[in-house]
């Protein structure tokens, strides 16, 4: 049988890797090209999962009519342009986040992906963990009573060396944020998304503990760089944090705090997010996420393991294993990919995915906290009406 639906994905570095195996997963859809300014990673990618076709000029991809979707997996600042080209070729859109590098330009999103009626998608793909979709229903079942306080951290350790390099750290490439746009926009999306509560004010204070790194003169995939070998570099001066924290006004009265960077030794990708409210709290660990800690005032606090048959039933569609049988960061690509595909192949489907809205969203959080930063002092969050 054949698949029903064709894709490409525009960037084969780490993230493209990753898409890649999702949509492998998924069963009715085929990737039939990669863009790529890489033709050597581009060329042993394509090889191992079978795809013929490689276009280093991404155009030639949105010219063929057979492709329906487009997956842009690219350094953040190729994001609104390519994003843009896309949607004017009637093309389905799923973006890395951050959708854009300014506020700006992802309106423009916005509107445009309204205007052409195609489907968006902006990957905060961490929604859908299992445990934090629980965390979501006992919200809304009202397990938790009024939300209080929200309080949090995305810590790594990938950039802790003057020697570690990745694109991030470069604003050319990032644009103006490094850890607050690439891990702190995951924690803001995922507690507006669990609470129904968004920020409205935040007081930010970002620093760059590594003023220079050493810059490798050939290219460094994500994460990679423990790996590598001793190879020449340059010395580069550093314009994005490495560090951010937070301090956050939710809705009309909840309060909240977020530290997030990549310079904390032996954190590899620990996002922990607790909520306590007037009746009970919880606290989930992304480097644990099968368990989900569950604490109350007057009888013994819980740890929930996931398990299809314990969950609330809304939580039973994203898992697909059960009890004992792990599920993790891969998985939440499946997921949010699965929702995606099925409303292009069903347009009467309502999203069930993060879209260029919520895109949107962050860069408003995102803009907010280098205001903040420099002016010293707390500011609004605006929503995504208000211009």
């Amino acid at each position: 049988m054949k698949k029903r639906v064709k894709a490409s994905i525009i960037g084969t570095g780490f993230m493209g890797r990753v898409h890649l195996e999702a949509i492998s997963r998924l069963g009715f859809v085929e990737v039939v090209a990669l863009g790529t300014t890489n033709a050597n990673r581009a060329s042993r990618l394509a090889n191992e999962f079978c795809i013929d076709r490689l276009e280093t000029d991404y155009r030639q991809i949105l010219d063929d009519p057979e492709i329906q979707v487009v997956h842009i997996c690219t350094p953040t600042a190729l994001h609104a342009q390519m994003v843009k080209d896309a949607l004017l070729a009637g093309k389905h859109v799923l973006s890395e986040k951050p959708l854009a590098t300014s506020v700006a330009e992802a309106r423009d999103l916005v509107k445009l992906a309204k205007e052409k009626g195609v489907r968006n998608c902006t990957n905060h793909n961490l929604r859908f963990y299992p445990l934090v979709q629980q965390m979501r229903r006992l919200r809304e079942q009202g397990e938790l009573g009024e939300v209080l306080v929200v309080q949090g951290t995305y810590l790594q350790d990938y950039l802790l060396y003057e020697t570690d390099w990745n694109w991030r750290l470069d604003s050319k490439d990032s644009g103006p944020s490094c850890a607050m746009a690439d891990i702190g926009s995951h924690f803001c999306d995922m507690i507006e998304h669990i609470t129904g509560i968004r920020i409205t004010g935040l007081c930010a204070d970002l620093n760059t503990f590594h003023p220079t790194h050493k810059r490798p003169k050939g290219s460094v995939e994500t994460f990679a760089g423990k790996l590598e070998t001793p190879q020449d570099s340059e010395e580069f001066t550093v314009d994005t944090e490495d560090y951010g924290a937070v301090l956050l006004h939710l809705g009309e009265g909840a309060r909240g705090s977020l530290m997030a960077g990549e310079v904390f030794a032996g954190r590899k990708n620990r996002l922990n997010v607790e909520i306590y409210g007037t009746k009970a709290s919880v606290s989930w660990n992304q480097e644990r996420p099968e368990e989900l800690w569950i604490g109350h005032r007057d009888s013994p606090n819980e740890i929930l393991l996931k398990d299809p048959t314990l969950v609330a039933p809304e939580v039973r569609q994203f898992t697909a294993l059960p009890a004992g049988h792990a599920e993790g960061y891969d998985d939440t690509f499946k997921n949010i990919f699965r929702r995606f595909y099925a409303s292009v192949e069903d347009p009467s489907l309502a999203p069930d995915y993060p879209q260029f809205e919520d895109g949107l969203r962050q860069l408003l959080i995102i803009e907010a906290e280098l205001a903040s930063n420099k002016k010293r002092g707390w500011v609004d969050v605006p929503s995504v009406t208000e211009k």
